[in-house]
């Protein structure tokens, strides 16, 4: 992907993110990307397509890490559980605009190619996030556990937490304008709450 391509994404999530996917013309994001109509269809195709290249080039690098995670045998489970903590928290807090379209924006989008991207997308990370709990499982470290909500638990914290910004920003006396000091105090509070309720959740020690 050429720098001009890249430049286009960025430019087409901000507007995403500000006006909705409907209410962004491809005319809005070439006049802001400063380049001509005909160049966003060369590139894209139409606005449709352009959405989905943004959320394959936001989503291939989270897919990337979790396979690498996972082959990974110089880590113990745990260790992995860590890592995968951090890399969400990570991705989802420092891609406010991103989350807020995936979150907000997306579910009331019409394009079934879109919708089906999203959900095969979640699914393939799922089944990442699904086999390093198995591996812990098999190792008689974890204990058995509904794997659909522990994942939908971990995510709908963060999602709470990223969605919900001016309240705990109100709640931890921050300025709702100063996003880097809101991501400075969150994302290792975050992280740190998040391991400590897995490592209750999974531990085999607390299996009934």
């Amino acid at each position: 992907m050429t720098d001009k391509h890249i430049h286009i994404l960025e430019v087409a999530e901000q507007l995403f993110a500000e006006k909705g996917f409907d209410g962004t013309s491809v005319r809005d994001i070439a006049g802001k990307a400063g380049v001509n109509l005909a160049m966003i269809s060369y590139y894209f195709g139409s606005k449709e397509k352009l959405m989905a290249s943004l959320i394959d080039f936001r989503s291939g690098y989270t897919r990337g890490i979790l396979e690498e995670l996972n082959k990974d045998e110089s880590l113990s489970p745990w260790n992995k559980v860590e890592r995968l903590i951090d890399l969400y928290v990570d991705k989802i807090l420092n891609n406010y605009k991103f989350h807020c379209i995936m979150t907000q924006h997306l579910p009331t989008v019409q394009s079934d190619e879109i919708r089906e991207m999203i959900t095969d997308i979640k699914t393939k990370n799922f089944e990442q996030v699904k086999k390093i709990i198995t591996e812990g499982q098999r190792k008689r470290v974890f204990r058995k556990v509904d794997m659909e909500l522990t994942v939908g638990t971990v995510m709908g914290t963060i999602a709470q937490v990223t969605s919900s910004k001016n309240l705990y920003c109100r709640l931890l006396n921050i300025d709702k304008d100063d996003g880097e000091g809101y991501r400075k105090k969150m994302i290792p509070k975050l992280k740190t709450h998040l391991k400590q309720m897995l490592k209750a959740h999974l531990d085999i020690k607390n299996q009934e």
